[in-house]
């Protein structure tokens, strides 16, 4: 899917349209303290193995997400465009 660098959108923010700036949305660290961590690590203590199943689902391709920022008050947004692909989005310079 391909997106224009700039787009214009409805901003809740200014509550009017502006032009925005489009960006993908990269995945931010995990924090080391986090309550799904802690949970298995409670219960991998003491086997040297995994000890949940392995389970091997259909690949799904992702939503492709992208931070949409406005250029008047420089507020950001996320939104999904399209569907499940496996294709990048690509902003056209």
């Amino acid at each position: 899917m391909k997106l224009k660098k700039e787009i214009k959108t409805f901003c809740k923010n200014c509550n009017k349209h502006t032009t925005h700036s489009v960006n993908n949305y990269s995945k931010k660290p995990e924090r080391w303290m986090n309550v799904g961590k802690r949970r298995h690590e409670r219960a991998i203590k003491g086997y040297v193995g995994s000890v949940e199943p392995k389970v091997h689902p259909k690949k799904l391709g992702k939503k492709q997400k992208t931070i949409l920022t406005c250029t008047v008050c420089k507020k950001s947004s996320e939104r999904v465009f399209g569907r499940r692909t496996k294709k990048k989005i690509e902003i056209k310079r």
